[in-house]
């Protein structure tokens, strides 16, 4: 990505178009489905933290800095790869030590629109979110005071954050502002589906319309994974934690609806982001539409939402062709100059 970003990135309008019938593999005329596949006209910047060109360079230059790590080897790109659709390809993290932690790394695809982070919703907003794997014992293992006597040691970054912030001392609330202003402009870009509701009939094939059908009928996949982004950005137990992993329901302890309730990801990507789950637990989405297909594990806390459906060997693999035409096109991510004088 370009150290100036531009207001290509930023403004990120989708021109919609019409469609025909099934029965020639197009899309049934259904009232309003194209809005509900609008992208945002523009990225959500919080007043607190406003978007400039500077600030984002900065957080850019911060992202994927190992200096932000105890042993300078890990940097916040370190689980979130743009290589990798911004995750790590692993089935679970892997902090320093090499040692695995809990929870798998989710992709910061689209994250601006993210009302709450992490996979339990603990982090009411991006700002929230950077010192907690940077401090982490297990993750980057990096006390804040270090940190921030480490980047006030380099000039380069005395002159960046000066540039942002002016010229009051280095803080932890400029670093998470500098950090958050980057991060959200993490965009899913452009994918074949995107080209189909824009008018492109050829953009994808007849199954993966037929898995749309689908994803947004008899698979009720749409219920929860809905939007531009296909996620609903809320908590759901789908069956599939077990045990003492009850993912919100530990912040919620009373709750019987949030006990195994996990945030839905994002599935912009998602044929690119295997293994599946909070925990990495399944390695294909063919055994991901196998868990839903059977309805996951029956307690009280499933959602209402989870049953088994009933699908055929056909319509998984036409709910297969759908989520690949999810996959964005290729796009550049320059990495930064770091400041070291």
């Amino acid at each position: 990505m370009h150290s100036t970003l531009s207001r290509a990135l930023i403004v990120l309008v989708l021109l919609l178009g019409a469609a025909g019938s099934v029965a020639h593999g197009v899309l049934p005329d259904r009232s309003g489905w194209r809005e509900d596949y609008r992208r945002p006209a523009e990225i959500p910047f919080p007043d607190e933290n406003p978007y400039s060109d500077a600030k984002a360079e900065l957080g850019r230059m911060l992202f994927f800095d190992p200096l932000l790590s105890g042993s300078r080897s890990r940097s916040c790109a370190t689980c979130h790869n743009p290589s990798l659709s911004w995750g790590d390809g692993l089935a679970r993290a892997i902090g320093e030590g090499q040692a695995a932690m809990m929870l798998r790394a989710p992709t910061l695809l689209n994250v601006a629109w993210t009302p709450q982070l992490g996979w339990d919703g603990k982090f009411r907003d991006l700002e929230s979110v950077a010192f907690t794997p940077i401090t982490s014992a297990t993750n980057m293992n990096l006390p804040e005071p270090m940190l921030i006597e480490r980047l006030a040691s380099i000039p380069g970054y005395v002159r960046a954050f000066a540039g942002v912030f002016g010229d009051a001392p280095l803080t932890r609330r400029k670093i998470e502002a500098a950090l958050a202003t980057y991060e959200r402009t993490i965009v899913a870009a452009t994918a074949p589906f995107d080209r189909w509701v824009a008018g492109d009939e050829q953009a994808v094939d007849d199954s993966a319309k037929r898995g749309f059908e689908i994803f947004t009928g008899k698979g009720r996949c749409s219920e929860c994974h809905s939007g531009w982004a296909f996620t609903d950005g809320s908590f759901h137990d789908i069956g599939a934690a077990e045990d003492e992993d009850v993912g919100r329901g530990r912040l919620f302890p009373t709750s019987v609806q949030l006990r195994h309730a996990f945030k839905t990801p994002t599935l912009r990507d998602v044929a690119r982001r295997a293994p599946y789950m909070h925990n990495g637990s399944l390695a294909t989405l063919q055994d991901v539409i196998a868990l839903y297909d059977r309805g996951g594990i029956a307690r009280p806390s499933r959602s209402p939402l989870i049953a088994p459906l009933g699908l055929s060997e056909t319509e998984k693999a036409d709910l297969v062709a759908f989520m690949q035409t999810l996959t964005g096109d290729p796009q550049p991510v320059l990495l930064p100059v770091l400041p070291r004088l």
